[in-house]
């Protein structure tokens, strides 16, 4: 048997130790971060799962770990891309795919207040607030306020402009710690609009409001994006 093989089977055989979710969380035969290779190192983690790579609908579910077990504390469904999920070290700038993987979640920002108790770095979103994705500018795939001269308004996201959707987000760091032109920035775990994203992973508002009083940076939380199965399955992240 593989190795990998050997490590699946250990992580299933760990999941049937578990007990049962608690009443109220998301009833599964396995807890999905008790089967990934990696869940970032932290005690939080968001899972968004689709059933497959051309999926533009699927599930956000976020975990607590305490005690070693991890555990549902909530989930809600979940849009991603019009066209699908790649895998996000070959996914390519304006393809409007979500990209899979584990990611760090840097802060939360919001055309809206964040909710209370929301303990995540917040940044409040301004008529002067843009996200960057000019791949020639020095500024590519950050925040910016105001938007920097080197930065087409073409090329960049206001995020005023979108009120419903950014009125509580988090950013995904995918493509962000050193951005690699061309791959893709601005990727957001946000508040639905009226259909699939741009590549973002989007939930109704209030599971976002949800999401934000939960995480705690503290407890260092991520997400995996992934799908059931396949190449670009979950637990292989």
């Amino acid at each position: 048997m593989r190795t990998g093989a050997v490590a699946l089977v250990s992580a299933v055989l760990l999941a049937l130790a578990l007990p049962a979710a608690p009443a109220g969380a998301a009833p599964l035969p396995f807890p999905l971060p008790a089967l990934m290779a990696d869940t970032g190192g932290g005690s939080q983690l968001i899972t968004a799962t689709a059933p497959g790579i051309r999926s533009t609908t699927g599930t956000v579910t976020w975990w607590d770990r305490r005690g070693g077990r991890w555990r549902a504390a909530g989930t809600a469904p979940a849009r991603f891309g019009a066209n699908g999920l790649v895998e996000g070290g070959v996914r390519e700038q304006g393809t409007s795919t979500t990209p899979t993987g584990l990611y760090g979640l840097p802060y939360a920002f919001g055309t809206a207040p964040p909710p209370g108790g929301t303990r995540m770095p917040h940044r409040p979103v301004r008529d002067s607030s843009w996200w960057c994705q000019d791949n020639d500018s020095a500024a590519y795939n950050r925040w910016t306020d105001p938007r920097p001269a080197d930065c087409r308004p073409t090329e960049a996201e206001r995020l005023a402009d979108y009120r419903t959707q950014y009125a509580h987000a988090l950013v995904v760091a995918f493509n962000y710690d050193r951005p690699v032109r061309g791959r893709g920035a601005g990727i957001f775990l946000h508040v639905d609009g009226t259909g699939p994203t741009a590549g973002c992973v989007s939930v109704p508002r209030q599971a976002m409001a949800d999401l934000l009083r939960w995480a705690d940076p503290a407890r260092r939380p991520h997400i995996a994006i992934g799908t059931e199965a396949g190449a670009t399955a979950l637990y292989r992240y």
